[in-house]
Parts: structure tokens; sequence; C-alpha cells
């Protein structure tokens, strides 16, 4: 049985982009869903609808700014992840530079600490 491909899109201002992004997903069979801005609170398994996964006790009033485009792909790998992402960007769409895909270690994270992981790894890759 092939495993629902999804992708999360976070923090997206434009909506022609994300319209655009959305459709270019569906042609190829994938679901999106987008995140409303407090959705950092959640486990990524959660805002993914998977089984097992309840939605967080609100604890915090921290506030959580992460100013950039997220995608979080679920079941989509090497090969058909280049076919993903060279369609976006045969439709023109601009380039994302976080993305993230879903292993069975991060599904366990809130969506903030995958944000913050990658801002890390981002950091570390640009002053290589």
């Amino acid at each position: 049985m092939k495993r629902q491909e999804q992708v999360l899109f976070y923090q997206f201002r434009d909506e022609e982009t994300l319209t655009a992004a959305c459709k270019t997903l569906h042609k190829l069979g994938i679901a999106t869903k987008i995140l409303p801005a407090e959705a950092w609170r959640e486990k990524v398994g959660y805002l993914l609808g998977a089984k097992g996964y309840q939605p967080a006790k609100v604890k915090d009033d921290d506030n959580f700014v992460f100013p950039h485009e997220v995608m979080v792909l679920q079941n989509i790998r090497n090969k058909r992840l280049d076919e993903v992402l060279q369609a976006l960007q045969n439709a023109g769409l601009p380039h994302v530079r976080f993305k993230a895909v879903v292993t069975p270690f991060n599904i366990l994270w809130t969506l903030r600490r995958l944000c913050e992981t990658m801002q890390k790894e981002h950091g570390a890759l640009t002053k290589e």
C-alpha cells in the first residue's frame, strides 16, 4: 500500500504562490495543508493527522516568531522528492529555503523545534 504523500505549508504569505504550489502538488496526487500561524505549538505528527497524536495543551504564552516559509514533506523521498521539487520550480514557484522531510524522529517534535533545527542547520550550511 502506497502511503499518502502530503505537504504542509507554514508561513506562506503570498496567496498566489500558495495556490500555484497547491495546484501543482494536487496534479501529482499530493495532499496539501496550510498551517495557521499558531501551529508551531503542535507536534508535526498531529499537524499531519497521524494516529495517536493529540492537540497541544497550550501551556505557554510564549510567542514564537519564524519569518521564513516552511514546507514539510511526508512520504516524499529520493527520486520522487526531486520530481516534486522540479515540478514546483517548473511552475515558476520561488525557491523555499526551509524544507523538511518527515522522519521517525522529527514527527515527534513540535513544529517550533523543527523550524529552529532547520534554521540552525541552514546557518551552519551558510557558514561553510
